[in-house]
């Protein structure tokens, strides 16, 4: 699971592979104040974006990314 719950404005989530599958608000986030949860695709940067609020991800690979 990840350390991390909250980032500043423009930095990544970091998530590991047992963060996955990737969801968006986070199944610990609070949701009762968020938008629908949605699944999120990792791209070849192993990173996502959140279409509803723009929160961003990246997994840790553990390759220095």
């Amino acid at each position: 699971m990840s350390t991390t719950t909250k980032t500043t404005l423009g930095e990544p989530m970091i998530i590991t592979s047992s963060d996955l599958p990737l969801s968006c608000p986070r199944p610990k986030d609070e949701v009762w104040n968020k938008h629908p949860r949605v699944y999120l695709q990792l791209d070849q940067n192993n990173e996502a974006h959140c279409p509803y609020c723009g929160a961003q991800y990246r997994l840790d690979t553990g390759e220095g990314n």
